[in-house]
């Protein structure tokens, strides 16, 4: 038994059958969207993966425990609560021993679904290296937690708010496989189209699950990203989403916004300069990756 943690009950039978489970994050919720979006956008995650096969698990810390899946009042309380700490690795035993409300990133959400026996996560972009990081140093924990941490995260690529280029650089020295769904070019979040081409190319999620199997089976430790493009249909033209991140970075800037609280300021400046188009790609990506995940979990 592993102390601290909560499983529901439909996870827990599902774990314990071995049938297909997805990991789900909650910082998407509690600081990615606003109210009623984030809701009902974590809901249509959940929904779709069960209609793909698996059961999804979405991952917070309520009062100080780890919850692997989430009741509906839960997912509200997350979603409507104005005290929810944004949790990465370093944040998760703060956040235990002080009771705290959580919401977990994509580094945190890799530690306890990995705790729990979940191999598979959807989320909507990873943290990455951030622009300027060669001054700032701001590089995420996610890229760390994904060469050490055997979770295969399916995402939109890494947020295109951060140094793509980079970031693929950081991925490569430690050894993480990056791969691109169904083309040749690594996806940029809210855009199919980054300029880089991916390291690896899978078509299938038998492929993708094949794939994580032998890694697995090698002793490799550590997880994967799969970069899911955003459907054409919910891309944004990538010249209007360049501008705003422009506009977005700047005022970042000026109003010396740093650290964990950099994105969901970035995120918020993006969509109200996009007229809140970004958020509604936003709300399509994740659902994609999340259909994604659920035919790799329940092919793996």
């Amino acid at each position: 038994m592993i102390m601290h943690i909560d499983i529901l009950s439909e996870v827990r039978e599902a774990l314990d059958k071995n049938k297909a489970v997805v990991a789900l994050e909650s910082t998407i919720i509690s600081h990615g969207m606003p109210y009623p979006q984030n809701l009902e956008c974590a809901l249509s995650c959940e929904a779709v993966i069960r209609e793909n096969g698996a059961t999804p698990a979405t991952i917070a810390i309520l009062d100080g425990r780890i919850k692997i899946g989430l009741s509906a009042d839960e997912l509200n309380k997350l979603a409507t609560s104005k005290n929810v700490m944004k949790c990465s690795r370093r944040d998760l035993p703060y956040a235990i021993a002080m009771k705290k409300h959580g919401a977990a990133t994509v580094s945190a959400t890799m530690i306890m679904a990995e705790l729990a026996g979940i191999r598979f996560f959807a989320t909507g972009g990873v943290g990455g290296v951030h622009r300027g990081a060669e001054d700032s140093m701001d590089i995420s924990a996610d890229l760390i937690e994904l060469a050490s941490t055997n979770v295969c995260v399916i995402s939109a690529g890494v947020k295109s708010i951060l140094d793509i280029g980079r970031t693929l650089e950081f991925l490569e020295t430690h050894g993480v496989p990056v791969v691109a769904y169904g083309q040749d070019e690594f996806p940029a979040f809210y855009t199919a189209e980054s300029g880089y081409v991916a390291p690896l190319r899978l078509d299938t999620p038998e492929d993708v699950a094949n794939m994580m199997r032998a890694k697995w089976e090698l002793g490799l430790k550590g997880g994967a990203i799969i970069g899911n493009p955003i459907p054409p249909e919910h891309s944004m033209p990538k010249e209007e989403i360049d501008a705003a991140i422009a506009v977005a970075l700047k005022q970042a800037d000026e109003q010396g916004i740093t650290g964990k609280n950099i994105t969901p300021f970035l995120l918020s400046a993006i969509k109200e300069a996009t007229s809140g188009k970004s958020l509604e790609a936003n709300i399509h990506l994740v659902k994609n990756n999340a259909t994604l995940a659920a035919r790799i979990a329940s092919a793996y």
